[in-house]
């Protein structure tokens, strides 16, 4: 039989080569993330694009149309009942006259922007990562959490009752997919800040637009309880872009009203 000696002898280059996996892991997680962080802070493109948004108190259909003074948006349907041109004109004119609502959702939006910005940035170290199968150019992570991460805020609480997978685009180091679900119950500030429960579960899917620009296309949250994280984001809503179309770079919302209106019509 062997010595503890002999067996720690015999069990170390196995414990290196994890341990040199397991950093290698995580520094491809870590370039995903830095990738993702700087580009998407040098891109400036505007896209309209088609959007159908479900949610158990409504189901909307519209056009959406980005531009440097924030995004309109002109709905075809609402609950399957058809917006006429004359009310998607309407409701566009009071947004594009009413300096206040485009602060409100300019400031929602930038609260979002700083949320998903923040989170991703723990990615790396909240979670324990295992490289999974490459398809295609695209490589699979498994994540599960980290025992030894002390979240720096009460939003990345959450992490430490999630487990998934992202899928990265090895040329690029894009993320392409992200998907988990919530092994356990999570409850914050006894419940007032997040009280979500066990088996709860969200995706994200990106696509690549254009040469080096990537963005969301699908989001499914299924989440039972409540969380005061994402101001655009409801715990239960299946969200679906396609059909995107670049603007140009300076386009206004008076500008961008026209390209909804001949989409829309």
């Amino acid at each position: 039989m062997l010595k503890w000696g002999q067996l720690l002898l015999v069990a170390a280059p196995f414990a290196v080569c994890a341990a040199v996996q397991a950093q290698s892991t995580q520094q491809l997680v870590q370039q995903a993330v830095n990738t993702e962080l700087h580009d998407d802070a040098s891109d400036h493109s505007h896209w309209i694009y088609y959007e159908v948004d479900r949610k158990p108190s409504s189901t909307v259909e519209q056009w959406v149309a980005e531009t440097s003074q924030g995004t309109l948006t002109c709905v075809v349907a609402k609950n399957g009942q058809k917006f006429s041109k004359e009310q998607q004109l309407a409701a566009m004119n009071a947004f594009i006259n009413n300096p206040a609502a485009q602060a409100k959702r300019k400031k929602g939006a930038q609260h979002d922007d700083r949320q998903a910005q923040q989170l991703l940035q723990s990615l790396p170290t909240a979670f324990l990562w295992t490289q999974g199968p490459t398809t295609n150019g695209n490589t699979v992570f498994y994540f599960k959490p980290n025992p030894q991460y002390n979240p720096p805020t009460w939003q990345a609480r959450v992490f430490d009752a999630m487990a998934g997978e992202m899928t990265v685009n090895d040329a690029q180091h894009r993320i392409v997919s992200l998907q988990g679900h919530l092994l356990h119950d999570v409850k914050i500030f006894f419940g007032l800040l997040a009280d979500l429960y066990a088996g709860g579960s969200f995706e994200m899917q990106r696509q690549e637009l254009a040469p080096g620009i990537w963005r969301i296309t699908q989001t499914h949250v299924h989440i039972q309880g409540h969380a005061l994280v994402f101001k655009s984001i409801s715990e239960q809503e299946d969200d679906v872009k396609w059909n995107f179309k670049q603007l140009p770079a300076y386009i206004t919302l008076n500008e961008a009203e026209q390209d909804l209106l001949k989409q829309a019509n």
